[in-house]
């Protein structure tokens, strides 16, 4: 015997079937960001870490015996 209540428990479940179809595409969405934004961020730190490489060979390159003038530095607002 059918229940009386079948047709608002198919709606009830289609609600909450689209509810959770709309939560996955929000987190798929937030996923594709996510990944976008680590992307961006290593290729900032791959950057950094060639400036530091660059800087490390250009030190040991003027030898510990030669002394730099902070005359010859740019001021650190610039």
């Amino acid at each position: 015997m059918p229940h009386a209540d079948t047709p608002q428990r198919l709606r009830a479940a289609e609600q909450r079937l689209e509810q959770l179809e709309i939560k996955a595409s929000y987190s798929d969405d937030l996923l594709d960001t996510l990944n976008a934004l680590v992307a961006e961020q290593q290729q900032h730190i791959d950057w950094l870490l060639r400036e530091v490489a660059q800087q490390r060979k250009q030190a040991a390159d003027s030898g510990p015996g030669t002394l730099r003038s902070l005359r010859d530095e740019a001021p650190p607002h610039y």
